[in-house]
């Protein structure tokens, strides 16, 4: 037996209400609750997406996260005209046998690295 499937991630965050705020507000991710100390939870289609303070070790930057999006090119000027600062724009990755993987990245204001990725049938 081998693990698969996830349950929870963690974000590290300096300042966990302006983190709230952005992936809320600005990304549109569903809050599910809030709990102390400083700790927020979102929902990612099924994956818990925990908002945690930083500490010691756990400093941000920690891993990317890649949101799954149908049409990347929509996405990217949707959240653009929210603030949010791309540091690329769409742009193929790689062009596989049946679809290609397209990519685009940005940051929470946190020093976490977040990005937009999408695999279209071709």
């Amino acid at each position: 037996m081998g693990l698969s499937r996830i349950a929870q991630i963690a974000v590290t965050v300096r300042d966990p209400e302006r983190a709230v705020r952005f992936y809320r507000d600005t990304l549109g991710v569903r809050l599910l609750f809030e709990a102390p100390p400083n700790l927020a939870f979102f929902d990612c289609d099924g994956v818990r997406l925990m908002i945690a303070p930083a500490e010691g070790a756990f400093e941000p930057p920690g891993s990317i996260l890649y949101f799954a999006v149908d049409d990347i090119r929509a996405r990217h000027q949707e959240l653009a005209a929210r603030g949010v600062a791309f540091k690329t724009e769409p742009h193929m990755i790689a062009k596989l046998p049946d679809r290609e993987v397209w990519l685009a990245d940005f940051e929470d204001g946190e020093g976490n690295t977040l990005a937009l990725i999408s695999e279209p049938r071709t």
